[in-house]
């Protein structure tokens, strides 16, 4: 509406606040938590990979 107000309730104009400070909280989407959770998932990649080759060899 022009003036700004929900046409259904009457309060301020709907919608997310600017910025995404939810995201923030918890700090799990940031670039640093990216990069360490891809680390750990690559580390992990390689233990299996060198498990089944021990097996492999005995």
């Amino acid at each position: 509406m022009p003036n700004g107000r929900c046409r259904l309730h009457g309060g301020l104009s709907p919608g997310a606040p600017k910025g995404n400070r939810n995201a923030l909280k918890h700090g799990r989407y940031t670039a640093e938590a990216l990069a360490r959770r891809r680390e750990v998932a690559a580390l992990v990649r390689a233990m299996r990979a060198l498990a089944g080759a021990a097996e492999e060899g005995e």
